[in-house]
């Protein structure tokens, strides 16, 4: 009876339960919608901004915008160094080893080996970044871009290109693959050559790709030309003819120098051996250096004019003042002098000509030490010539006051002295300038400089009358003459020093001058280094070299001929005379 009761109590009990607990379901529910629902209000009103600025902040990227570096061109307006587009291919490899399976697709496209390129990406699949394959053409970049792969990108860069090879590359320098700066006018002028990079805010999606371009940081900016003080013909002519005789005389190595007389311009800088600025995979490190501008050498009697310059201005000789040279040798210290032949009396004149040792010593003796090595001084050996050019060197000429007597003799006729071709070539322009020194440039010079007078305008001019005298019959350089100009140049050789003295075997030839001299225009020194095929005479070596050289370079300038017979001579003025 008991049991019958609970029971009934029971059954009474549980449909009260069973509302009790749904409206508890209920409450809970309602309670926790509105508790989403205030959420939701709370978020969508009041925490609106801030949230979409941190959604932005986890895809927004700031993208760089690469700037091409600026034109170098020659002094007409030819490009000498050009930056050309060209496409970076690029791997989050932490991503795409996870698409192995089309590397080989890319790898074919890339010219790559497959199994290398899926090494790599698996050797670093930790990582987030690696270059695949930098400066590739714009059409091979589309390629891959059509493949679609995850995580490969491309990434546009520039590539500098340099059209003149390797007759350019010593001036012109060249940049490495990130386009910095690394040798010649590209890194003395790379403040003006290197553009500024610009920037744009964009919204990437989780596979790293560019949904939306939200605005532009700044615009990039491209680096500015540099227009050179090169001809691009004058420097392919005098690379041509260097070579040519480079490879006739066997040399180590060769260099030429041209400069305008009246402004310092360079017109052309060649030196041998060379190198290509697109391709310098087997590039030599010896080939890379600008020679005329770092390696030094002593110059040997190229240097004589300057003697007799400054013994010209002591007042102590002139033009027809006597020396007595016999018997072709002379003692000074422990040392002794020696010219080729005994000359017996010359002139001063004569002392060019023959180009004798002995004529310019007793001459240096005279007037001394201090004399001599301040002319040397006003005309900038053992200086810089302030181009900034990347190891440019100044030469060495050590003060007077450390010269003992056979100095005296030895620097009188280029020994014991170092200069480069750039520095021998700005000396004579003196000459060629009435006594003035103007700065040496390899930039475009439109307005030329006044000059600093470094030399008497008479003896200048009396000196070029003398270095004629080099050139014609009986003179050292006749093989530097040039058809229809006359030539007012000197000879040099020397012998290259070595550890213990002086080499017996190796030589420096070299040759000197200007033109046309009755009016120059051009000055242009040639040095070959070691010539190995017997002849070793600046006269035999560097005068031809210098002869077509000059040559070529009067008559693509138009120069008029200052040599002619009477009645051509006439003939080439007269439409010059109209305009």
């Amino acid at each position: 009876m008991a049991v019958n009761v609970t029971k009934k109590q029971d059954e009474q009990a549980s449909p009260l339960r069973r509302y009790w607990r749904e409206g508890l379901v209920l409450v809970l529910f309602f309670v926790a919608a509105n508790a989403l629902a205030w959420r939701a209000v709370h978020l969508q009103v009041e925490q609106r901004e801030f949230l979409a600025s941190q959604g932005d902040r986890r895809h927004e990227r700031v993208l760089p915008i690469p700037a091409h570096r600026g034109q170098i061109t020659d002094r007409n307006g030819e490009p000498l160094a050009i930056s050309v587009p060209v496409e970076t291919v690029w791997a989050n490899p932490r991503e795409l080893s996870q698409h192995l399976d089309r590397l080989p697709a890319v790898a074919q496209i890339l010219g790559m080996d497959a199994r290398k390129l899926i090494g790599d990406v698996q050797g670093q699949a930790e990582r987030q970044f690696m270059y695949v394959r930098r400066h590739l053409p714009p059409e091979v970049g589309q390629q891959v871009r059509s493949l679609r792969v995850p995580g490969l990108y491309l990434q546009r860069e520039y590539r500098r290109f340099y059209p003149g090879g390797e007759v350019m590359s010593h001036v012109v320098g060249f940049t490495n693959i990130d386009d910095e700066a690394q040798e010649g006018v590209e890194r003395t002028y790379d403040e003006w050559l290197r553009g500024e990079p610009g920037a744009r805010r964009v919204i990437k999606d989780l596979r790293g790709g560019v949904v939306e371009e939200l605005d532009m940081i700044r615009e990039a900016r491209p680096g500015k030309t540099v227009p050179l003080s090169i001809d691009r013909r004058l420097q392919y002519l005098a690379y041509r003819e260097l070579k040519v005789g480079v490879e006739e005389n066997a040399a180590r190595a060769g260099t030429a120098v041209l400069l305008d007389v009246r402004t310092g311009e360079v017109l052309a800088m060649v030196n041998l051996p060379s190198y290509n600025p697109n391709n310098r995979q087997d590039i030599r490190p010896e080939a890379l250096r600008n020679r005329a501008m770092i390696d030094m050498f002593e110059p040997g009697s190229t240097m004589k004019p300057f003697s007799v310059i400054a013994a010209l201005e002591s007042g102590k000789f002139r033009p027809e003042s006597p020396i007595d040279t016999a018997p072709g040798y002379m003692k000074v210290d422990r040392f002794t002098i020696r010219d080729h032949h005994n000359y017996g009396l010359l002139d001063v004149t004569g002392v060019i000509r023959k180009s004798s040792n002995i004529g310019v010593t007793k001459m240096a003796m005279v007037i001394g030490k201090e004399r001599l090595w301040d002319l040397y001084d006003r005309l900038g050996f053992g200086h810089a010539s302030g181009l900034g050019f990347p190891g440019e060197s100044s030469g060495r000429l050590l003060h007077f006051r450390d010269w003992s007597g056979s100095d005296i003799a030895t620097h009188a006729y280029g020994y014991g002295m170092s200069v480069t071709a750039a520095q021998l070539a700005q000396a004579y322009t003196v000459m060629a300038n009435h006594g003035r020194r103007v700065p040496v440039s390899l930039l475009r010079v439109d307005v030329p400089p006044e000059g600093e007078p470094v030399i008497s305008s008479e003896v200048a001019d009396i000196m070029l009358r003398m270095m004629e005298e080099v050139t014609k019959d009986g003179g050292t350089g006749t093989r530097a003459r040039v058809a229809g100009f006359r030539v007012a140049g000197k000879t040099g050789t020397a012998r290259k020093s070595e550890a213990g003295g002086y080499a017996s075997d190796k030589y420096v030839a070299v040759f000197a001058g200007v033109a046309p001299a009755s009016r120059p225009r051009l000055a242009l020194v040639v040095m070959i280094d070691e010539p190995s095929e017997g002849a070793y005479y600046g006269g035999q070596v560097a005068g031809p070299i210098f002869s077509r050289i000059m040559n070529g370079a009067l008559r693509l300038l138009n120069v008029t001929p200052d040599d002619l017979p009477a009645g051509q001579q006439i003939a080439r003025i007269a439409p010059e005379a109209r305009t």
